[in-house]
């Protein structure tokens, strides 16, 4: 007995000991939360109790060089519910269904969700939003937001871009410069009891949302506008499948156009232009839905509908100057010129002689003037645009000497424009290239490059040998007008002499004022330029694209312009139909730019050959 009774003792002692480390961990415990987690763990408490709602940032504005607002934002609203604060929840849904324009249905899930706060609509026109506020609704929240506006609808809008609901841009401008105009979103933060109901009197915490910055860019409004009027004139008359036209300064790489007509509306951008097409895709689609004979048919048949959609919606939004490439054609022999005069295979007073085409190898190469241009000087073949001409200095120039100028000129690489999904040039693998691909590169044929690398390679080849950057960024400012960011460009000097510059120059000028540019002339104008004409693959669908290239003036260029159309009907030569249109731009926009008209006598025409 006498040791149970010791046993006994000892297991009390452990238990007593036990409890009372308990007890000290405890104490320890609630002192460490009571006074060293005390901040912490009311903040946690306080979270419970606060409910947030989002202040949203207004959107910087983008604005052209001459102050015109292209983009902007216009005030709606965003329709919210709390579920615990609805007494009137059948009067919220029939309020709701009926301003909305939404189905009861779809207004009657969200309302009757248990969720803290539950998005009903957003993009909401403010009128909207003002009346569903005067209905005094228990539990609906009607908050203003800012939703993306451009003033011109259609104007630019591949360049400019636009933006989705959460206001986050989607293309061009918008998306490159998200950053500088996004803005930062405040916070409503209101407080509530254990039941979610929001404390009377308890008042609100903001937090202030601080607005984005305005973007400046050298887009012109006038010139833009110039620039598709003439593009809209000639595709109609020619009823091509889109013209595109860039206008820059070739000193500095700033773009005062950039038209890719037809454009879109940037209010409506998940509206297709080409309704036909469309309308076929959605009868096709429907027809296969209507066939179906069960339900997995069926949603196969629209999930291939929307596929078809969204397709067309990314084909429509692509930027054609940048996105994609195309045959240069015979633009490209002004690249050919300036790298041959460089390294000294060809000068001024060399002859050539054309009977319409040229052997290499094998292949008889021919003229676009199949009988021939006969014995003609360099400047004479430039003007003429003689294709055997070229091919002859292609190969004086050889294939390395030719890839070496590429690289110096910039040619293979991009351009950096500041905007998204720039394309590469295309070209041959330097060892498949053999004599014939040699000739066909030397005149713009069989390789492919994007229209804004052709603008600033030949711009930098006509300013004296300064490789630019195009761009439309030019400085990034608040919205009190305080500068916060002046926007930098690489340039990459002397790509080419001056020498070679002022030949390159010089020789343009005839192609305009005697050659087969001519139709591009405006008497009183000094004008350089290059007609082109190519065919698109595959040849058998004789299918063409008609350009020119122009600049202004001539021996001191401050404007460039790039006119490309795609397969126009019936009549479809570059100097043609292609060089009037940079004609009636440059005679709206070399006065509007200060580029004063000179006594210079007109010179007697020649029709393109």
């Amino acid at each position: 007995m006498f040791r149970n009774k010791t046993f006994n003792r000892k297991k009390l002692l452990i238990v007593f000991t036990v409890v009372m480390l308990i007890l000290v961990f405890l104490a320890g415990r609630l002192i460490y939360l009571m006074i060293f987690c005390s901040e912490y763990y009311g903040e946690k408490a306080e979270n419970l109790h606060e409910r947030e709602r989002d202040i949203k940032a207004a959107r910087g504005k983008i604005i052209d060089s001459t102050g015109t607002v292209l983009a902007t934002n216009r005030t709606v609203c965003t329709i919210s519910v709390i579920n615990s604060q609805i007494k009137e929840p059948e009067e919220v849904i029939r309020v709701l269904t009926k301003e909305l324009g939404m189905e009861e249905a779809a207004v009657r899930k969200r309302v009757e969700k248990v969720s803290s706060i539950e998005r009903i609509k957003s993009n909401v026109d403010k009128e909207v939003g003002d009346r569903i506020r005067n209905y005094g609704l228990a539990g609906v929240k009607v908050d203003e937001d800012y939703k993306r506006y451009y003033p011109y609808g259609t104007l630019a809008s591949r360049v400019l871009g636009f933006t989705g609901g959460d206001n986050q841009g989607i293309i061009g401008l918008e998306v490159i410069y998200e950053d500088y105009l996004k803005g930062s979103n405040g916070k409503i933060l209101t407080l509530t009891d254990a039941r979610g109901v929001e404390i009377e009197n308890a008042g609100e915490r903001r937090q202030e949302p601080v607005d984005g910055n305005n973007l400046h860019i050298s887009l012109d409004y006038n010139i833009q506008m110039y620039s598709e009027q003439a593009a809209k004139k000639v595709m109609e008359a020619k009823s091509a499948d889109g013209v595109s036209v860039v206008v820059m300064k070739p000193d500095n790489g700033e773009i005062l156009a950039m038209v890719n007509v037809p454009e879109f509306d940037l209010n409506d951008p998940f509206t297709l232009i080409e309704a036909e097409e469309v309308s076929q895709k959605e009868e096709e689609t429907e027809t296969m839905a209507a066939a179906g004979e069960t339900l997995k048919e069926q949603k196969e048949a629209e999930e291939t509908k929307e596929k078809n959609k969204q397709d067309l919606l990314n084909q429509m939004w692509r930027n054609p100057c940048i996105n994609d490439t195309y045959e240069p054609g015979s633009v490209f022999k002004t690249i050919t010129t300036a790298a041959s005069f460089e390294e000294g295979v060809v000068s001024l007073d060399d002859h050539f002689f054309c009977p319409g085409y040229k052997m290499v190898e094998d292949r008889r190469i021919h003229c676009h003037k199949r009988t021939g241009h006969g014995s003609e000087d360099f400047t004479q073949g430039i003007m003429n645009s003689c294709n055997p001409v070229f091919i002859e200095l292609g190969l004086r120039l050889g294939v390395d000497n030719m890839y070496k100028y590429f690289e110096q000129f910039g040619l293979l690489k991009r351009t950096g424009i500041d905007l998204p999904g720039e394309a590469s040039t295309i070209m041959h693998n330097k060892k498949n290239v053999g004599p014939v691909e040699l000739a066909t590169v030397s005149f713009g044929q069989s390789f492919q490059i994007t229209p804004i690398q052709l603008a600033t390679t030949v711009s930098s080849l006509i300013n004296g040998g300064n490789r630019i950057t195009p761009h439309f960024g030019v400085s990034v400012k608040n919205d009190q007008g305080e500068l916060v960011e002046t926007l930098q460009y690489n340039v990459e000097e002397g790509i080419v002499s001056d020498e070679t510059s002022g030949i390159l120059r010089s020789v343009l000028e005839k192609v305009v004022s005697e050659g087969s540019g001519n139709r591009a002339y405006i008497e009183g104008f000094s004008i350089g330029g290059k007609t082109a004409t190519s065919q698109t693959l595959p040849r058998s669908a004789n299918k063409y694209i008609s350009s020119f290239l122009g600049f202004a003036p001539a021996e001191d260029p401050q404007v460039l312009a790039l006119v490309i159309i795609n397969n126009p009907k019936g009549i479809y030569y570059g100097g043609t139909i292609a060089a009037p249109v940079v004609k009636e731009i440059f005679s709206n926009i070399l006065p509007y730019l200060g580029i004063e008209k000179q006594a210079v006598p007109e010179k007697e025409k020649k029709e393109e050959s």
